[in-house]
């Protein structure tokens, strides 16, 4: 087995058992492309190429690749880059969804990369850190709930599947994974600018604690009166909703 490179903030998936349910827990249901992140020695990937779709896997350590292209028959499409810094809709001209056990460090990038990219993909399953999933699941009036619950839940329905204990991973990690859904609302409008939304929502969420009236102060217009009672709120208490309106109102 490949070793894991402690730059990448990877942990082998080692138990295929788990590895079956997370290729199964991908509905995929109009049998769209499938894009692998991050597939290491392709425990994922056996049972990713048993499937109908055309599969793609996009791998950053050489070592992972060389090791891929040895053990495996040409089933898929095997790209040796960056994730984070591919433009996909040079890889992918149509509908596509995503799957992996996504490296720690970065699987707060991948899920906004998700969003810039989200007319094309319709659904995600990862496996990732147990309190990212919960955060990014959690509904407003929970400390956990920040800028990716609310950013995520506008466009997807979320589903936390299950818990993954530390055992099945190599190395592994000091902390409990969970595999997480993420199917998109279908005909869903946008009321305002997602640029300015993304501003106002991580404005919010960088001062937390404070009123709203407090965190945006430097973006709430003068002609805005700031008696209002959304400007009483912290951010957790506003639902995802209420910041497309408070995005609206502010521009």
């Amino acid at each position: 087995m490949v070793k894991a490179k402690k730059h990448l903030g990877q942990h082998f998936l080692k138990d295929k058992n788990i590895a079956s349910k997370i290729a199964d827990s991908l509905l995929n249901e109009n049998n769209d492309d499938v894009l692998e992140i991050g597939p290491g020695t392709g425990v994922l990937t056996q049972f990713l190429v048993e499937k109908p779709y055309a599969l793609t896997l996009v791998e950053i350590d050489d070592e992972s690749v060389e090791y891929l292209q040895e053990n495996f028959s040409d089933d898929f499409r095997l790209l040796n880059t960056d994730f984070l810094k591919m433009d996909l809709s040079e890889y992918f001209k149509a509908q596509y969804c995503i799957i992996g056990n996504f490296p720690y460090n970065i699987s707060s990038q991948i899920f906004f990369k998700l969003l810039e990219n989200r007319e094309n993909i319709p659904e995600l399953v990862g496996m990732i850190q147990k309190e990212v999933a919960e955060r990014i699941a959690a509904v407003h009036g929970n400390k956990t709930y920040g800028i990716l619950s609310v950013l995520l839940q506008l466009f997807y329905k979320i589903e936390y599947l299950f818990t993954v204990n530390e055992n099945v991973f190599v190395p592994p990690p000091k902390v409990k994974s969970a595999v997480i859904r993420l199917r998109r609302i279908e005909n869903n409008q946008l009321d305002c600018d997602f640029d300015k939304l993304k501003l106002v929502v991580k404005t919010a969420f960088n001062q937390r604690r404070k009123t709203m009236r407090n965190s945006l102060s430097g973006i709430i217009p003068a002609r805005i009166d700031k008696a209002q009672d959304i400007f009483n709120k912290r951010p957790e208490q506003l639902a995802p909703q209420e910041f497309v309106e408070l995005t609206r109102m502010l521009f």
